[in-house]
């Protein structure tokens, strides 16, 4: 029997570069069959869409389906994340321009490949949770239909430095969050910041390892070169959540309850989490630091 694991990814490339990073690791790792890709949030999600192209591209691949999600809050219909900045730096690279896509076509696609191939397939949902809160919407069986479902979302054990009470994901649609987090998934496992943070690299040491593997990590790098404007570090918050489909042990688990503040105020988007035997969500609360970049860089750069 095959090991492979077929991966729909649900990502916000093009704001942090975590989300390049893992589109990179999967199309990389050879236990990954990527069926398919879906963007979410921004003015145009086509945007992020024409990112993944132009990695796919880069690593050979144009046979992966790509499709541009929702833009707006769950339950406002405020944009989320409105800008991409990296689009910026596809320039060079050949890829499909954001206008070729067409719009919102995620939700349907997600929709239509999960009840083809019900009990087989693992999502990685990696950005805001608008996609799947529209999916669940119109079809309430999904979850039913996954095989298993692994969210970069939330923060679950006691505050590290520089790490406040809410996520990024988990803040940006609260709404969205909240719903996914009720979906009846068989397994539904979390990778929460305050565990991401702890795998970290200098953004210029980043840079030359992703150069160093190039392929479509050459376009990761010069997304890089964009985002350490903005921040001086990389933290692999996406890759992570990959990493640990495929080498479960990378992370300590734990199993609860997870829910989510959706009232206004600055707790909106906080994430709850309390041990249960019987819960119906593992989350990460530990990570193995060196065994993550031995996996991730060992397969990047895998020849």
């Amino acid at each position: 029997m095959s090991d492979r694991i077929p991966v729909l990814l649900d990502t916000d490339p093009g704001s942090d570069i975590d989300d390049a990073i893992c589109l990179a690791y999967l199309l990389a790792q050879p236990r990954c069959e990527l069926v398919g890709v879906t963007t979410v949030t921004g003015r145009d999600p086509r945007q992020r869409a024409s990112i993944v192209d132009a990695v796919c591209r880069a690593a050979g691949r144009t046979d992966v389906p790509i499709h541009a999600g929702v833009s707006v809050r769950y339950d406002e219909g405020t944009v989320v994340q409105p800008d991409v900045p990296q689009y910026a730096a596809l320039a060079k690279y050949p890829h499909r321009k954001a206008e070729e896509f067409p719009s919102n076509t995620a939700v349907e696609y997600l929709r239509r490949t999960i009840n083809e191939r019900p009990g087989e397939l693992t999502l990685l949902a990696i950005g805001p949770m608008g996609n799947l809160a529209a999916l669940l919407a119109i079809d309430p069986e999904i979850p039913r239909k996954l095989k298993s479902l692994m969210l970069m979302c939330g923060v679950f054990t006691g505050r590290l430095p520089g790490v406040g009470p809410r996520e990024w994901n988990a803040y940006q649609d609260a709404a969205a969050c909240r719903a996914v987090y009720r979906a009846p998934v068989a397994i539904h496992r979390s990778v929460g910041l305050d565990v991401t943070m702890q795998v970290q690299l200098e953004a210029g040491e980043a840079i030359k390892r992703f150069r160093a593997a190039g392929g479509p990590l050459d376009v990761v790098a010069d997304c890089c070169e964009i985002w350490r404007s903005h921040s001086p570090k990389v933290t692999f918050h996406d890759p992570l959540a990959a990493v640990a489909l495929f080498d479960p042990e990378v992370c300590g688990w734990e199993r609860g309850r997870v829910s989510v503040e959706t009232n206004p105020g600055r707790a909106n988007g906080t994430t709850w989490w309390e041990w249960a035997a019987d819960g119906p969500h593992e989350v990460a609360l530990q990570v193995d630091a060196d065994r993550f970049y031995r996996e991730y860089f060992g397969t990047v750069t895998r020849r």
